[in-house]
């Protein structure tokens, strides 16, 4: 089967996921998640990306994307999963295929889907079993929305300001929103763009390649989260 053709738009965000081939470990140590992070400080200010959420799993990688460029997410991504397959060659005696194929990316639209998609993203830990708590996994970007905390590689989510009037309500409302998070975003798995029936009929009469523009179900509403923690 001929693969699907790859949906690029200027100025779009996405859910980027790319995996180790045969869903091998990429991820030994603490040396190799610091260099694959200090080349996303490389390949996406270059590029014209702005990464929002991310997730650096054992065998696979999460992040969320704003792109100035469908051509620069392309040559971001490309960039810096070679030069980190070369590394980790260099450093494990690594042989054959490193990537499972190219990397799969999913459009997202510029609402409380992109929210959604990035504590889903950040939960990713939990439901692999590896930590009982999001602020436990060290590898991803929650603790900065979640606890303040300064991490270079992240740029805010812009609609992270809805959340409250200043940093403290910021937080205690996301870790409230996170905690919500139980289901995917829907489409996640399935379509190549994810968001409301609007954004994605848009969508639609934009591209060049066809959209799936059903939508199943709506994300929460901000709304229904409260700062109140346990």
């Amino acid at each position: 089967m001929p693969r699907q053709a790859r949906l690029l738009v200027d100025g779009g965000c996405y859910h980027i996921l790319t995996r180790g081939n045969n869903r091998a470990t990429v991820f030994h140590d603490e040396a190799d998640f610091q260099r694959y992070g200090r080349l996303i400080a490389t390949y996406f200010p270059e590029n014209g990306l702005h990464l929002y959420h991310y997730c650096l799993m054992t065998n696979h990688v999460h992040l969320i994307v704003e792109a100035a460029t469908g051509i620069g997410l392309r040559k971001a991504m490309q960039g810096l999963n070679l030069r980190y397959a070369l590394a980790y060659k260099r450093r494990h005696g690594h042989t054959g295929h490193f990537w499972q194929d190219r990397f799969k990316s999913l459009l997202i639209a510029k609402d409380n889907y992109l929210l959604q998609c990035g504590a889903y993203v950040e939960l990713n830990p939990i439901r692999a079993r590896m930590v009982t708590a999001p602020d436990a996994y060290p590898w991803s970007s929650y603790r900065v929305y979640a606890q303040g905390r300064h991490d270079p590689l992240v740029t805010l989510n812009p609609l992270y300001e809805t959340f409250g009037k200043n940093p403290t309500e910021r937080q205690a409302s996301y870790r409230a929103f996170v905690r919500a998070q139980v289901e995917p975003p829907a489409g996640w798995d399935r379509h190549r763009a994810v968001g409301s029936q609007v954004f994605l009929q848009h969508l639609a009469s934009q591209a060049s390649a066809p959209v799936v523009i059903r939508a199943r179900g709506r994300p929460r509403r901000l709304t229904a989260a409260t700062p109140h923690e346990k």
